[in-house]
């Protein structure tokens, strides 16, 4: 039976939960407390928000870190809004940026839009979820309207702001526009007067200053801030992010997902389960316990992880299968049962064949994993770019650990 009280309540959706400072986080886990008390005396569910920019169409694993958390309000029986912030989108969040971001226009913002509640559908329940666009009030706002909005704040508190600090000492150009991102996002909770705000840590400003007070100022109840971590890439360290290479993509093939999510060092899977698994606070508390004491090798831990992202994104048979794949491929070291074909032509050298197939994305990464010793052809270890690939048989191209084609000889004369 679902356990809806309000301690499981406040233990679950505090899960993950990252301030920075222990006094902030106590702070907002005892005024979600006497949120959901009052709610459950006014039998009504709480207001739950959380903007999106859509500022991409390529979602990885670390996009749906707040979508995970937004289900969990879900199954407690609250209301949840996903915010598609188109008007937002053609600012850009200046959070943890030393650079100003380009502008999008407004049709890239929409045409993105569609990806983003694609995907957010995969984690989040269709028929509890509304989907609102902020430029549908942003628009409305007058100069006035501006004006009064930014006499709620200082200068100096914007350049308190670490990324901002950062270009002002360097005496990098901070933009006026920027300023506006914090007000826009601070409007749009007090326009759907939310009780609950979701936001990685990148996002304090922009919640716990800006929102909080401008609903205060506005005169609506603040909203509490509940702000998650910030997942690690595939290195465990730093953020995940396409342009540094460590994410997994939300379209990845299911094998794919499971390999990457097995690369993840040991250190990071805590992270993993508390912020993209269906995994509850007590569940992930005996994983823990039971890697500390030796009784579940890591491993095996990062097994389940793999196969419970794969779940969530693919289904539970497609888990099982992309599992197999792994334990035949790594475990056992035998190729993989399906792969794709390559036609070989005649002349083709090993690092043509890489980047044409698609197994590379440029020649530098090709050359890099030859260096490194990563590419094997027929298990053989392969060290020369330029070796000249022909074979009147069959042969399977191996790169790093994941990537496989079939090389199919050419045609013959």
């Amino acid at each position: 039976m679902a356990d809806f009280s309000i301690d499981h309540q406040v233990s679950l959706l505090m899960q993950g939960t990252e301030y920075g400072d222990e006094t902030l986080k106590q702070a907002m886990a005892t005024e979600l407390r006497q949120r959901l008390e009052d709610a459950e005396a006014e039998k009504r569910p709480l207001r739950v928000y959380c903007g999106f920019d859509p500022r991409t169409s390529d979602l990885h694993l670390g996009h749906t870190v707040p979508m995970r958390k937004m289900r969990q309000f879900q199954e407690l029986g609250h209301d949840v809004t996903f915010v598609i912030g188109r008007f937002t989108s053609l600012v850009g969040d200046p959070s943890d940026k030393d650079t100003v971001r380009a502008q999008l226009s407004i049709e890239e913002a929409t045409q993105n839009a569609e990806t983003y509640a694609e995907q957010a559908f995969k984690l989040l329940d269709p028929n509890r979820t509304r989907i609102a666009f902020n430029d549908i009030w942003l628009s409305e706002l007058t100069f006035q309207d501006l004006i009064e909005l930014a006499s709620n704040f200082t200068i100096q508190q914007f350049l308190s702001r670490e990324a901002f600090r950062k270009r002002w000492d360097d005496e990098d150009p901070i933009y006026l526009h920027e300023f506006f991102y914090a007000l826009m996002q601070g409007y749009d909770a007090y326009h759907l007067k939310t009780d609950v705000q979701i936001g990685g840590s990148d996002q304090l400003f922009n919640i716990v200053t800006a929102a909080r007070k401008l609903m205060e100022a506005l005169g609506e109840r603040p909203n509490i801030a509940i702000i998650h971590g910030i997942l690690p890439g595939t290195d465990g360290v730093v953020k995940m992010s396409k342009s540094l290479g460590n994410h997994i993509p939300l379209n990845a093939t299911p094998e794919d997902m499971y390999g990457k999510v097995m690369s993840v060092p040991d250190s990071a899977m805590g992270d993993f389960f508390r912020l993209v698994t269906r995994y509850t606070p007590k569940e992930i508390g005996e994983i823990e316990a039971e890697l500390e004491s030796g009784q579940l090798h890591p491993r095996d831990a990062k097994m389940q992880l793999a196969r419970e992202i794969v779940e969530i994104f693919h289904g539970d048979d497609v888990a099982e299968a992309a599992e197999e794949a792994f334990k035949r491929v790594f475990q056992e070291r035998e190729d993989p049962e399906e792969m794709p074909d390559y036609k070989l032509k005649p002349g083709k050298t090993l690092l043509e064949v890489m980047l044409e197939s698609g197994l590379v994305e440029s020649k530098s990464e090709a050359r890099r994993l030859i260096e490194q010793r990563g590419v094997r052809l027929d298990g053989r270890i392969q060290d020369d770019q330029n070796t000249v690939l022909e074979s009147s048989e069959p042969q399977v191209l191996r790169v790093g650990k994941r990537r496989f084609i079939r090389l199919l000889p050419p045609k013959q004369p």
